[in-house]
């Protein structure tokens, strides 16, 4: 069982979202060995989700850009939403990122939001795809491996159809490139070991993911695909209640929230995404440092102490 890596979310959505702010990020990774940044996906949200997500710096052109400055950073997009894109024009840019970037440092995390997002799905001229949008996430991902494989044979869907045509580039690895989805129910489970390589967890906890563990370990095994690859984004908190985000916190005093990092990693999980309360360049800073300091640094000095044992 190796040790879980760390990753930050970038700070490319909220009030004061900046340049400056997301290379405050990444610097922090580069500095503390940390292994990947994250970007989070909106197009044209609702008056009522703006104080969050109104201002958002798009995913993919954030981690192009990042990811030719810091060239030892993964980088992820945690999440894309397919069904409020062009599934064809997806493939063609996470192709052309792919190659940009060179093999293994693309990871691509997709998702088809919630009951929140039904306005974003409208004001896009997709609300009919609203309610059917697992079908068509799932559907797209079969259509990226089609076309990312170099295969020219017919490919005929429900909501996409290519008969006559060639795609290149194609990516580094070819139809290997890493997707991981998110999602909460049943079908958000199944889908990873049977579509998808991995799984992005927001609002479960460690004790939750050990408890669906083992049905996305089976669905893969099913499937005959390897161990899926284990993402958490979680809220990190230098308080003493975890608030009243649905998002999953870790909060408390350093000694807490180091024990919660080594529940995460005794879960499975392959890497943390620490999610920081700021946008400012100053506070990223500020707040990576803390949380280096105080509650990564303790959490590997504890994982280090471990015996030898075999994990999940």
């Amino acid at each position: 069982m190796t040790a879980m890596d760390i990753g930050i979310a970038l700070p490319n959505h909220r009030e004061g979202a900046s340049l400056e702010g997301m290379r405050a990020a990444a610097d922090a990774a580069v500095r503390y060995g940390w292994r990947s940044i994250w970007a989070i996906d909106h197009l044209v949200v609702a008056k009522s989700e703006a104080a969050d997500y109104g201002w958002t710096l798009e995913p993919l052109i954030s981690l192009a850009y990042l990811g030719a400055l810091y060239p030892t950073l993964r980088v992820a997009t945690g999440v894309l939403v397919p069904p409020m894109r062009d599934a064809v024009q997806l493939a063609k840019e996470l192709a052309t990122l792919d190659n940009l970037l060179g093999p293994d440092r693309l990871i691509v995390g997709v998702g088809v939001g919630d009951e929140e997002d039904r306005a974003e799905y409208a004001n896009l001229g997709k609300d009919d795809r609203f309610r059917k949008r697992g079908a068509y996430l799932d559907e797209t991902i079969a259509l990226w491996r089609h076309l990312w494989s170099g295969r020219t044979d017919p490919f005929v869907g429900t909501f996409n159809t290519l008969t006559d045509f060639t795609f290149d580039p194609l990516p580094v690895r070819r139809d290997d490139l890493l997707i991981i989805s998110g999602g909460r129910s049943d079908r958000a489970l199944t889908r990873v070991g049977r579509i998808t390589d991995g799984f992005y967890a927001s609002r479960w906890g460690p004790a939750e993911l050990r408890d669906r563990w083992p049905t996305m370990l089976a669905t893969a095994h099913a499937n005959g695909r390897k161990r899926p690859f284990l993402a958490a984004r979680v809220r990190v908190k230098f308080e003493t209640a975890p608030g009243t985000t649905a998002a999953y916190s870790v909060c408390g005093t350093p000694e807490r929230m180091a024990d919660e990092l080594m529940a995460f990693a005794l879960a499975g999980t392959n890497e943390f995404v620490a999610v920081l309360d700021a946008t400012r360049p100053d506070d990223v800073t500020r707040l990576t440092a803390r949380f280096e300091r105080e509650v990564v640094a303790r959490f590997r000095e504890a994982w280090d102490r471990r015996p030898a044992r075999s994990g999940i």
